[in-house]
Protein backbone atom coordinates (compact mmCIF):
# COMPACT_ATOMS: atom_id res chain seq x y z
CA UNK A 1 0.00 0.00 0.00
CA UNK A 2 1.65 3.35 -0.74
CA UNK A 3 1.71 6.26 1.46
CA UNK A 4 -0.84 8.41 -0.46
CA UNK A 5 -3.36 5.76 0.56
CA UNK A 6 -2.04 6.32 4.04
CA UNK A 7 -3.09 10.23 4.39
CA UNK A 8 -5.93 11.36 5.34
CA UNK A 9 -8.45 14.36 5.09
CA UNK A 10 -8.11 16.17 8.60
CA UNK A 11 -11.43 17.34 10.12
CA UNK A 12 -13.18 14.77 7.62
CA UNK A 13 -16.47 15.39 9.63
CA UNK A 14 -16.70 18.63 9.38
CA UNK A 15 -15.75 19.08 5.85
CA UNK A 16 -18.53 16.44 4.57
CA UNK A 17 -21.04 18.84 6.82
CA UNK A 18 -19.88 21.79 5.14
CA UNK A 19 -20.12 19.85 1.58
CA UNK A 20 -23.23 18.69 2.93
CA UNK A 21 -22.32 14.98 1.22
CA UNK A 22 -20.03 12.02 2.27
CA UNK A 23 -16.72 11.89 1.49
CA UNK A 24 -13.90 9.62 1.83
CA UNK A 25 -11.64 9.51 4.62
CA UNK A 26 -8.50 9.27 2.21
CA UNK A 27 -6.78 12.82 0.54
CA UNK A 28 -5.97 11.00 -2.17
CA UNK A 29 -9.11 8.92 -2.94
CA UNK A 30 -10.51 9.40 -6.28
CA UNK A 31 -14.16 10.65 -4.66
CA UNK A 32 -12.15 13.24 -2.52
CA UNK A 33 -9.93 14.46 -5.04
CA UNK A 34 -13.31 14.89 -7.45
CA UNK A 35 -15.70 16.63 -4.73
CA UNK A 36 -13.24 18.77 -3.39
CA UNK A 37 -11.81 20.26 -6.72
CA UNK A 38 -14.93 21.22 -8.07
CA UNK A 39 -16.09 25.12 -8.02
CA UNK A 40 -19.31 24.71 -6.64
CA UNK A 41 -17.81 22.37 -3.91
CA UNK A 42 -15.22 24.47 -3.11
CA UNK A 43 -17.32 27.54 -2.54
CA UNK A 44 -19.43 25.94 0.46
CA UNK A 45 -15.98 25.13 2.38
CA UNK A 46 -15.18 28.09 5.19
CA UNK A 47 -12.04 30.60 4.18
CA UNK A 48 -9.91 28.34 5.95
CA UNK A 49 -10.24 24.92 4.50
CA UNK A 50 -11.09 26.48 1.40
CA UNK A 51 -7.53 28.35 1.27
CA UNK A 52 -6.02 24.76 2.26
CA UNK A 53 -7.24 23.35 -0.75
CA UNK A 54 -5.92 25.77 -2.84
CA UNK A 55 -2.33 25.35 -1.58
CA UNK A 56 -3.07 21.33 -1.85
CA UNK A 57 -3.91 21.80 -5.20
CA UNK A 58 -1.29 24.19 -6.45
CA UNK A 59 1.13 22.38 -4.70
CA UNK A 60 0.05 18.66 -6.52
CA UNK A 61 -1.91 18.92 -8.79
CA UNK A 62 -0.68 21.99 -10.98
CA UNK A 63 0.28 19.21 -14.17
CA UNK A 64 -1.55 19.28 -17.35
CA UNK A 65 -2.33 15.58 -18.20
CA UNK A 66 -5.70 15.17 -19.61
CA UNK A 67 -6.30 12.54 -16.67
CA UNK A 68 -5.58 15.04 -13.64
CA UNK A 69 -6.00 14.87 -10.90
CA UNK A 70 -5.76 11.28 -11.40
CA UNK A 71 -3.09 10.94 -13.01
CA UNK A 72 -0.69 9.80 -10.65
CA UNK A 73 1.55 13.22 -10.48
CA UNK A 74 -0.29 14.28 -7.21
CA UNK A 75 0.79 11.09 -5.44
CA UNK A 76 4.68 11.59 -6.57
CA UNK A 77 4.44 15.48 -5.48
CA UNK A 78 3.51 14.92 -2.74
CA UNK A 79 6.03 11.75 -1.81
CA UNK A 80 8.98 14.39 -2.90
CA UNK A 81 7.31 16.99 -0.02
CA UNK A 82 7.16 13.91 2.89
CA UNK A 83 10.73 13.37 2.00
CA UNK A 84 12.00 16.67 1.49
CA UNK A 85 10.63 17.60 4.96
CA UNK A 86 12.45 14.57 5.99
CA UNK A 87 15.75 16.37 4.44
CA UNK A 88 14.85 19.51 6.19
CA UNK A 89 15.56 17.49 9.41
CA UNK A 90 11.80 16.52 10.34
CA UNK A 91 11.31 13.50 12.02
CA UNK A 92 7.59 11.49 11.76
CA UNK A 93 5.88 13.63 13.79
CA UNK A 94 6.91 17.01 12.93
CA UNK A 95 6.28 15.99 9.49
CA UNK A 96 2.80 15.27 10.42
CA UNK A 97 2.63 18.61 12.42
CA UNK A 98 3.86 20.28 9.32
CA UNK A 99 1.33 17.95 6.98
CA UNK A 100 -1.49 18.93 9.08
CA UNK A 101 -0.74 22.87 9.30
CA UNK A 102 0.19 22.97 5.15
CA UNK A 103 -2.93 21.22 3.51
CA UNK A 104 -5.39 19.80 6.65
CA UNK A 105 -4.07 16.15 6.01
CA UNK A 106 -3.29 14.37 8.83
CA UNK A 107 -1.28 10.51 8.48
CA UNK A 108 -0.24 8.08 11.87
CA UNK A 109 3.55 8.79 12.82
CA UNK A 110 3.99 4.89 12.68
CA UNK A 111 3.13 5.10 8.75
CA UNK A 112 5.32 8.08 8.25
CA UNK A 113 8.47 6.11 9.67
CA UNK A 114 7.53 2.99 7.76
CA UNK A 115 7.09 5.29 4.58
CA UNK A 116 11.08 7.14 5.62
CA UNK A 117 12.43 3.17 6.46
CA UNK A 118 11.24 1.75 2.84
CA UNK A 119 12.68 4.85 1.30
CA UNK A 120 15.91 4.62 2.97
CA UNK A 121 15.66 0.60 2.12
CA UNK A 122 15.08 1.48 -1.35
CA UNK A 123 17.83 3.69 -2.10
CA UNK A 124 20.54 1.48 -0.23
CA UNK A 125 19.16 -0.93 -3.17
CA UNK A 126 19.71 1.69 -5.96
CA UNK A 127 22.56 2.31 -4.77
CA UNK A 128 24.29 -1.13 -4.53
CA UNK A 129 22.95 -1.79 -8.09
CA UNK A 130 24.35 1.11 -9.35
CA UNK A 131 27.75 0.34 -8.05
CA UNK A 132 27.09 -2.93 -9.52
CA UNK A 133 26.23 -1.83 -12.64
CA UNK A 134 29.20 0.79 -12.69
CA UNK A 135 27.02 3.44 -12.86
CA UNK A 136 29.51 5.20 -9.91
CA UNK A 137 27.23 8.58 -10.97
CA UNK A 138 24.12 7.23 -9.43
CA UNK A 139 25.86 5.12 -6.68
CA UNK A 140 26.60 8.65 -5.50
CA UNK A 141 23.02 10.18 -5.81
CA UNK A 142 21.67 7.69 -4.31
CA UNK A 143 23.94 7.57 -1.19
CA UNK A 144 23.90 11.23 -0.91
CA UNK A 145 20.06 11.03 -1.06
CA UNK A 146 19.66 8.50 1.56
CA UNK A 147 22.67 10.10 3.49
CA UNK A 148 20.22 13.23 3.78
CA UNK A 149 17.48 11.32 5.27
CA UNK A 150 18.97 9.41 7.89
CA UNK A 151 20.98 12.27 9.80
Amino acid sequence: MAITDKIYVKNHRQIASQLETSIPKGAFSGATLDLLFQGENLAKLDETTQDRVLDFAEDFMDCDCQANPHCGHPEEKFISYLLELREQGLGPDAIVDVMGDDYMLYAYPGDILSFLDNSVRTLEAVESLAEVEGNEEMARRAGETKGNLVR
